[in-house]
């Protein structure tokens, strides 16, 4: 018996008016694994986490399919959704400011999102969100509850954050760019906690992020996000060991290497906007492999034997 994933997302599209900013976009999460998403900004990572659990604006025309446990939740109505979230699916976002309520106490938003999702009293709540606080290593968690969000510092908010996020115990979080706006000195610690905390329940993780390194130190498996489309998804030992497509193979090399003597080369041009149907590889107008057959249509997905994937003419060509 084959077991069912996690996650499966097909054919998933995402446009807001005549940008498509997600096309097409495949991919599977399995229990316990951490499922990394990578690519420049505007590459469609978040929109592809949003739309996942229904998070993006009514005016976000979203096609495709998302699978749940083996149930359909795109297009979903607002109560699935609600018992989706945070019960099944956690969210941690990039902006823990934006994310928590300015004007109430962390306990107050802590205890009310388990009281959504589980029948539990309020003092029952109280005691599992003091509990977890002191989980994600809030030194005075009886504090923290009784504080705004506004007296927490930027590491101590975003470790409440994930403290909301996995408070209903989630199956699997959705960490978007949760470093990204710390100081560099927090962000292996907040890391390290989240994924310590994710192993600890067994819960899986999609971490989204712009940097390579994050994404070799944290993930089993990878796919990178270029204009909408998973260019290539592989395990992240064969990604970073022998990248099949063009823009991987141009990330690694614009990645800065400590010690080593080997040279700082960037990616040509700016990242596309994609208008209209996507046409032709996206990567095109900044690959240096790029021929006409590029032009002419969306590269199809490639499969290896061992499940690698990826989506270019020129996949095989070694770097110059």
């Amino acid at each position: 018996m084959i077991d069912t994933p996690l996650l499966e997302v097909n054919d998933l599209s995402v446009r807001f008016g005549s940008v498509a900013a997600v096309s097409s976009v495949s991919f599977t999460v399995r229990s316990g694994e951490v499922f990394g998403v990578v690519g420049e900004s505007g590459a469609g990572k978040s929109a592809t986490a949003k739309a996942i659990i229904g998070l993006l604006p009514q005016s976000a025309r979203v096609e495709g399919s998302v699978r749940f446990r083996g149930e359909e939740i795109r297009g979903a109505s607002d109560a699935t959704l609600r018992k989706v979230r945070g019960a099944g699916i956690g969210y941690v976002f990039q902006d823990a400011l934006t994310a928590l309520d300015p004007v109430r106490k962390i306990g107050v938003q802590l205890i009310e999102s388990l009281q959504i999702h589980k029948d539990v009293s309020r003092k029952e709540a109280a005691k599992v969100a003091e509990d977890l606080l002191g989980e994600v290593q809030i030194k005075d968690p009886a504090r923290c509850m009784s504080s705004f969000p506004h007296q927490l510092s930027g590491g101590m908010r975003q470790r409440v954050v994930i403290a909301a996020a996995l408070i209903a115990d989630p199956a699997l979080i959705i960490a978007d760019e949760v470093t990204s706006a710390l100081d560099v000195t927090v962000q292996r610690r907040v890391l390290d906690l989240l994924l310590k905390v994710c192993a600890d329940r067994g819960a899986a993780v999609i971490m989204i992020t712009h940097d390579l390194g994050v994404v070799a130190q944290t993930c089993d498996r990878v796919a990178v996000l270029y204009g909408g489309i998973v260019a290539e998804e592989a395990d992240v030992f064969d990604l970073f060991d022998a990248p099949r497509h063009p823009y991987t193979k141009a990330l690694l090399q614009s990645m800065p290497r400590i010690g080593e003597d080997v040279p700082f080369v960037p990616i040509p041009g700016s990242a596309i906007q994609v208008v209209g149907k996507l046409h032709s590889c996206p990567f095109a107008g900044r690959c240096s492999y790029a021929t006409q057959e590029c032009l002419v249509d969306v590269p199809p997905v490639t499969t290896e034997e061992d499940g690698r994937q990826y989506r270019c003419v020129h996949a095989l060509e070694p770097v110059s």
